[in-house]
Formats: structure tokens, sequence, C-alpha cells
């Protein structure tokens, strides 16, 4: 027990640390103030999964009273609620405080919050006016009394509730919906300024205008957070029925699960509080007041509208986009040469895209297979699948169905692909497919050759301008002979336990890499050089936290780059001295995965699809591989070792578990390796075929043809007029 309290962190207080440094961001004054937005932003919907999907599972482990405990720390679940409490009420209060200083630093840019407590007459008829045309037809009040229950209200939507009395039925309730209808942020020109408004703050000051004939007593805003954690019963698992019916199912009944948190405007009343908690049954702890947006997701419209504007350039980070391959490059020709390397967002996923249409369009193709876990909504990438299948060729897609918050565009696109002629199956009862693996299998003289990728980071081309990933392009047989038999293994519903080059979780994943540290741990012990530089996401699983322990003591140095939960402790004192842990949060999403042992010639590096949780190691498929190209290995060694040098985006942490802001030495210019890595990979695709391959374009407009029903239907509910905005000014004039 000692031995685990010394180095070990609980996970959701860590989880809580990352939503920390994500939201020192929004106050810290080297970023753009259209950026620090963002920040906000993000951290409030990082809140909004912690509670729908940490908390909400602990809550339900309290209702269950199995005396599950953490596995690092021990702590039961209702242990674990009571001390995240009064963090998230400390992170609140920080959020609710720097919000304030963004508006005031808004309006110093010309962007006035409207106060609806302080309306001039004018601007009081203007926005009276306003809500009697615009809003009222669309509100559906609603009456909570003896006569009419209570209402389901729907997880994280915002409400509007008031206590009210009338001289005939005495006291009751009303609660006003601030539909999803309407758009959050209202925007409108008085004079030289741009004021912007919250609906729901519109709504909540005209409100009483509704409840004609009884007098509001009290009021406010709030909003409720459910629990989202839902899983597949195994009992479903029936062949008989299609899994995607299943997820459907499960999706209306996460609608419905129980409530986890209340946020209320600040002073709500507490008859209102008491009342809303007693009806949703919401501990006195999981409510919040706060100053801020109830739903801080706003600002992003919020920097979005600053953005679109124009003149605001210097609120937002400079452009950088990621870098197109010259004219002429082939990565399906150029893959045959040498291994490729491609890094996103610094470069574009296009010639990835261009490869499997390529693929589709080859007479020697005779299939294309293909992990799939979250896709966009306009998927270019499955789109290239259902122009293959539409060529001939024998498509496979593994789709990973239970890809939290993305089911619903998986159940789509996998009738799509269904309907294009694609084999599609779901993967395993009791593991999810976490992989991202490719593979392109050609006939050619009789022989079988492969093209196979592996990534760090999924097929998706809106998130491969966000998200820092790897994708690695190879035509080595035996790697494509391991990754076919991955394959047919999740087909028949089979781990893969062998394996030489390739990762495959649960089997040969962790055993590989914990007998890399071992090596290690016995060239130190022989007083040999020995180190390890391990990035990921995400580190709790306590095998490997004691390995990296025993490697620390053994004398090995260990760096670690790890960007959210981390719940091993660095440097304390006999157990963890040699390790050193660092954080980078920055303009993109650090998400690749590299685990380097060793240096120079005796180097061994690996990129994977899965972090250091024991959920990836345990309970996933997950792929990664060894990069043996020595170019690639020392390329990626490089970005590991930039990234170890950053003093913008990096914070370290500190014995008792904290983290500091990694500063520049005295003399040296900040290094954001972030933005470094465009330099880096400029010289990306500087081995490009002497001519282009023949054109695709037909393959490419068939792909796009094959758009999915559901996607198209969500477009057009985007474009529905019920969306409210306001076109003319303060003073009525038009809007440019």
């Amino acid at each position: 027990m000692e031995k685990s309290e010394s180095i070990f962190i609980n996970r959701e207080l860590s989880w809580l640390d990352f939503d920390s440094r994500v939201l020192a961001l929004a106050k810290e004054k080297t970023v753009p103030l259209g950026e620090r937005l963002k920040f906000a932003a993000i951290f409030g919907s990082n809140m909004d999964e912690f509670f729908m999907v940490r908390v909400g599972s602990l809550y339900d482990q309290t209702l269950v009273k199995n005396n599950k405990t953490d596995n690092v720390t021990h702590m039961t679940a209702a242990e674990q609620i009571a001390a995240i409490t009064p963090r998230v009420a400390e992170l609140q209060a920080k959020c609710d405080k720097y919000f304030q200083h963004l508006v005031t630093a808004l309006a110093q840019e010309g962007y006035r919050k409207v106060d609806f407590t302080k309306l001039s007459k004018q601007q009081e008829h203007f926005w009276k006016a306003y809500f009697q045309r615009e809003l009222l037809p669309l509100l559906s009040p609603q009456i909570v009394d003896s006569r009419h229950p209570f209402p389901f209200l729907n997880n994280k939507d915002i409400y509007y509730m008031a206590q009210l009395r009338s001289k005939n039925d005495g006291v009751c309730y009303g609660i006003v919906p601030v539909s999803s209808q309407f758009e959050r942020v209202l925007f409108i020109k008085d004079g030289e300024e741009t004021c912007f408004a919250f609906v729901e703050e519109l709504v909540a000051h005209y409100a009483a205008t509704i409840f004609a004939g009884s007098s509001v007593q009290k009021q406010c805003l709030f909003r409720v957070t459910r629990n989202a954690d839902i899983t597949v019963d195994e009992g479903m698992m029936d062949h008989d029925i299609d899994f995607r019916d299943v997820m459907s199912d499960l999706l209306k009944k996460r609608r419905k699960l129980a409530a986890v948190r209340l946020q209320f405007w600040p002073d709500a009343p507490q008859e209102i509080v008491k009342f809303l908690r007693e009806k949703l049954v919401v501990p006195a702890d999981r409510c919040y007041a706060q100053t801020s947006p109830l739903d801080t997701g706003c600002l992003f419209k919020l920097a979005g509208r600053i953005s679109g504007d124009g003149s605001h350039n210097a609120m937002f980070y400079p452009p950088a986009k990621p870098m197109q391959a010259p004219a002429g490059y082939d990565l399906y020709t150029e893959v045959r040469k040498h291994d490729v390397l491609l890094a996103y967002p610094y470069q574009s996923i296009r010639p990835f895209i261009r490869m499997l249409l390529r693929a589709a369009a080859d007479p020697d193709v005779v299939s294309i297979k293909m992990t799939l876990y979250r896709m966009a909504s306009d998927s270019q990438i499955v789109n290239a699948l259902i122009a293959a299948a539409e060529n001939g060729k024998e498509v496979v897609a593994m789709v990973e169905l239970r890809a939290r918050f993305d089911e619903q565009n998986n159940i789509d696109w996998s009738k799509q692909l269904e309907d294009a002629g694609c084999t599609v199956f779901y993967g395993f009862d009791d593991y999810k497919v976490h992989s991202k693996l490719t593979l392109i299998t050609s006939r050619k003289d009789g022989k079988y050759k492969y093209l196979t990728q592996i990534g760090t980071g999924n097929y998706n081309e809106k998130t491969s301008e966000l998200y820092t990933d790897l994708s690695f392009i190879t035509t080595r047989q035996e790697i494509g002979e391991e990754a076919s038999a991955v394959f047919n293994n999740m087909a028949l519903q089979r781990l893969t336990s062998e394996a030489d080059t390739m990762l495959v979780a649960p089997l040969r994943f962790k055993s590989v890499l914990l007998e890399e540290m071992d090596r290690q741990i016995a060239l130190a012990m022989q007083g040999k050089p020995a180190s390890m530089i391990l990035k990921n996401n995400s580190i709790n699983d306590p095998q490997i936290i004691d390995k990296i322990s025993e490697a620390s003591c053994a004398g090995v140095r260990v760096d670690m780059i790890v960007r959210g939960i981390c719940c091993v402790r660095a440097g304390v004192p006999g157990r963890t001295e040699n390790v050193h842990i660092r954080s980078l949060v920055g303009r993109y999403l650090e998400h690749s995965r590299i685990y380097c042992f060793g240096s120079g010639e005796n180097m061994r590096i690996y990129i994977a699809s899965g972090d250091f949780l024991t959920r990836n190691t345990e309970r996933r498929v997950e792929v990664g591989v060894r990069v043996d190209d020595p170019a690639i290995a020392k390329k990626l060694r490089g970005i590991l070792d930039l990234q170890l040098r950053d003093t913008v985006n990096a914070r370290e942490m500190q014995p008792d578990g904290t983290y500091t802001k990694v500063k520049p030495a005295p003399g040296q210019p900040p290094v954001d390796s972030q933005m470094a890595m465009f330099g880096y990979f400029q010289n990306g695709f500087e081995q490009a075929a002497e001519k282009s391959a023949p054109a695709v374009k037909p393959v490419a407009k068939r792909a796009a043809a094959a758009a999915q029903p559901a996607v198209r239907a969500r477009k057009a509910a985007a474009l529905r007029p019920a969306k409210t905005g306001l076109l003319q000014n303060l003073f009525g004039r038009n809007k440019k």
C-alpha cells in the first residue's frame, strides 16, 4: 500500500490536472485572445465528458456497492467522487475568473458582451422586440405542479426555471427549454462595436412575460449533465441481432441515464436548487453555480465569428496549413521504393487518400482491408473504400461501433459500406478494436504483395489537421503478412498472439514493451548507457509503472511525454528519481504514440495506436510497429528530442505531482516544438516520383457520388431556417 501511495496518482485526479493545464491556456497572455476563448471552450467540453464518462462510471459503481477500487491508488468509487468534487469546484472558480478577464479583453478589441441588467431604453426596446418576434414563437414552456409532472430534461441542454405564484393555484414552477434550434450567440453592430449576447440570458430576461397571470417569485438558468457511460451487455450480443440495432438501442438509453451534475446561474435561489436536486437526485456537492456560460462550447462560435470578421488576425494563431505534396508525387508508387512516414497535421493526409484511390483503380489489387474507429462525417477515406468495392475489389472494413460519442456516425457509415458491397464486421464482444491498420493486397505474376499502413491516429480528414499523428507505410512483405494475420484473426474473433515486427494488443503489446524495458535495465546494471523515451496520451497501467520505477532504480534515464492522464509521479527519491515527465498542451492536440528504447545504433523505436492505459494494454485490440528503416527511425527520434526541448507548450511534473511551466534558459529563444515541426518535415515529400500516376478523377467522382444519405440528411438539417439569427443591428439598420 505504501508503495502505491508513494508513486501513484489517482486517474480521475490526474484527468482534472490535465484539464487544469488546458484551462491555464485560457489566461496565458502569450496565447492570442481568440485562441484563449477556444481553450476555455475546450475546458468546458472536457469537463462535460469527465462527468458523463468518468463520474458517471463512478456513480454506477456506488449503486452496485461492489467495493471495486481504482487499480493503482485503491480508492473506492465513493472516495474518488469525494476527492473529485472540491477539485472541480476549484477549477470552475478559475474558469469563471478567466472568463471575466476574456470579456474585458474582448471589449478592448471591440466585442462587447450584452449585459441585460444594464440596457438603455432603446436597447430594451430592440431586444424585447427581437425576443417576441424570433424566440417566443419557438419556446415551449411547461408548468410543474400536482397536475403536471416534472418533465424529462435533456443532457447538456440549458433551461430557464421560475418559481411562480398565482392567485388561484398558489406556488408552482415553470420550465422553459432553451431550444437547440436557437443560435447560442447573437451578434449585433452598435456603431464601431460588435455586441454579442448569449441567447439563454435573453430568454431569462424576458421569460416572465411567458407566464402571464402568474408572478415570477424567483428564477434562474440551469443545465443538467447525465451519465453517458453505457456498455454493451454480453447478453445482447445475440448473433441473430444486428449489432448496429443493439448500439442504436443503447444510444437511446444513454439519453435517459441518471443526472450526475447540475450547473446554475450565480446566486441561484435555493428553493429552485433544492427542488431540482430532489427531482434529479443530484447531491449538493455536484451542483455548481458559475458566472461563465453554462455551456462554454458557445465560445467556439464566438471565436469563429471574430475570426470570420477577418480584421482581427492578431487575435488568432497565424495560419498554418498542412504541407501539400509536390506536383507529381505519387505515394502509391513511392512506397514501393522505400518506407514512408507521414506526420499530421504538418503534412497533408491527401497523399494517403490518393493512394487508396489508386489502389481502388489498380487492376492488380485484389483486396483492401481497413479498421475504422472515428471517421469524418463526409469521409473521403470511406468513399475511397466504396469506390474500390464498386470496382470489384474485395473490401473488408472492421468498423468499431463502440467509439464513444461517434456511434451513430459509425452506424451510418457501416450501412453505406454494406450497401456498396463491402464486407463489414464489428470485431470482438469483449475487446474494443482501436487499431489504425490498412492492408492493400495485390496479385501479380502469381505472387501476392502487400502494402501496409500502421498509424497512431484515426482515418479522419478533419482531425488530421488538429491532432499530431504518425502514419507509417511500407511494402515490406513480413509486415504485410503479420497485418494479414491480424485481420484474419479479428474476423474469426481470435486475438493475435504471435508477431515479430508488429505490436498487437492485448497479447503482443505490453509484453513486448516490457521486454524492451528489461533490456535497458540490463544495460544499466552492466554500467552501460541506457535510456527510454515514452510518448503517449495517458498512462495508468500499474505493471508498466512498476517497470518504469524499476528502470529508474537501475539507473535508466526515463523521459516521458504524457499529454493527459499520468498516474506515476516523477522524481520520487528511491523510486522514480530518474524519471522525467512533461506534458505538451498547445495549438495542436498531441496524439501520437512513440516508444523509444536506447540510442544510436542500438536504438529500437515503435509507433502505436495504444497508450499505456490498462484499457489499451489489456482490453483493446491495438496495433503498433517497430520501425527498422534507419532514416525514419532517426526522424522519429528527432521528433522526441525536439519535444524534450520545448519551452512553449511544455509543463514539467514535480515530485508532488503538480506541473510547472518550462521556461527557456536565460538568453535562449523559446522552442515551440509544434511550430518547429513544420520546418522539420518541410522535405517530407522530397523523394517524389518522376511522373504522376494515371488520373484517378473518375474513381474519385464515383466515390464522392456515394455520399451516404445520413450525411446528406445531417447537412440538410444544418441549413434549416429554424436556426434564428439577428439580421439587424441594434438600431434596426440592415446588416452588411
